[in-house]
């Protein structure tokens, strides 16, 4: 048995919004150099439905079918296909995030979703038990998804103690994978790369208890790692979105920033009419907080708890 996890973000650019980090989790019954082959066959087997979130939904096309996966990935962990956030973030085993908690500056509106928004619950369902019976026929099981909420004033916080924005999602990262690691198994753990960072060694020992890494390659395409004593295999890839851990884990992100990004602009255009709703990116939210200001101060908000600083 091997255990494999995939993880990635959504939301490492915007302003706005969280950044949001997301791992899956499956055992595979196959020794180590075959899992890539098994985990690749049993996803064949139960049709498009996990990819690179980024060509699911784009432009604000394609909702529905990122929900469409996002949920199948948690129904098959849960057993049920999650009616509103609070049950979603109890899959997922998340919060709100960051030190304002469930503040107005946080994610307003979030706990109050119902789900699914645009996708078909029944059909979802259906399709989750499918992917379950599938995925099973080939030794395949998921057994987790895990997601962690960066709110604005967390990031912040973490900026003002010396850390960069490459440095927050490696931190988070491996933090979640390491999490879902149980002491004696054979583990892989795939990961998107990080930006255009190359090097994890010191951030991987960190994350893993202070554990002896020893770095296996480290090229423009990929980073690996071993970790001494353990059967651990760490890899950081570009395009790590075509393994379909990575690509569960990209999907989920997205959805989780982009339910949070509804509520965030539910709440401020309902306390400014008029105000154009934003995706938080970089050259939009400078356009959204001169508009907001209005609303922001009127709300007693302060912007290190709505603006990301990196």
């Amino acid at each position: 048995m091997t255990l494999v996890i995939g993880t990635d973000e959504a939301g490492y650019g915007p302003n706005l919004g969280p950044l949001v980090v997301a791992a899956t989790a499956w055992h595979v019954e196959a020794p180590v150099d075959e899992v890539e082959r098994v985990v690749a066959t049993a996803l064949d087997a139960i049709g498009p439905l996990w990819a690179d979130s980024k060509t699911i939904y784009r432009g604000g096309v394609g909702f529905a079918a990122l929900e469409t996966g996002a949920l199948v990935g948690a129904a098959a962990v849960a057993g049920a296909v999650p009616h509103d956030w609070p049950a979603l973030a109890a899959t997922l085993g998340t919060a709100l995030g960051g030190p304002v908690g469930n503040g107005p500056a946080a994610a307003p509106g979030l706990e109050a979703l119902a789900l699914p928004q645009e996708a078909d619950g029944s059909a979802t369902a259906a399709r989750a038990d499918e992917v379950r019976q599938r995925l099973a026929a080939h030794g395949v099981a998921l057994v987790a998804v895990r997601c962690r909420l960066i709110q604005p004033a967390e990031f912040n916080r973490l900026l003002d103690e010396g850390l960069n924005k490459a440095d927050i999602l490696s931190r988070i990262t491996l933090s979640l994978a390491a999490g879902l690691v149980t002491d004696g198994e054979a583990v892989r753990i795939w990961c998107d790369r990080h930006g255009g960072r190359k090097r994890y060694a010191g951030v991987v020992s960190a994350q893993f208890d202070g554990a002896l890494v020893q770095p296996v390659e480290e090229t423009a395409a990929r980073s690996a790692y071993l970790l001494s004593g353990r059967d651990c295999r760490i890899e950081f890839c570009v395009g790590g979105e075509s393994r379909a851990p990575v690509a569960l884990a990209s999907m989920t992100a997205k959805y989780v920033r982009e339910l949070s990004m509804r509520a965030f602009n539910d709440h401020w255009c309902g306390l400014l009419p008029g105000l154009a709703p934003t995706a938080g990116y970089p050259v939009d939210a400078a356009r959204w907080r001169t508009a907001a200001a209005p609303a922001v101060a009127a709300a007693g908000a302060g912007w290190d708890a709505i603006w990301r600083r990196a």
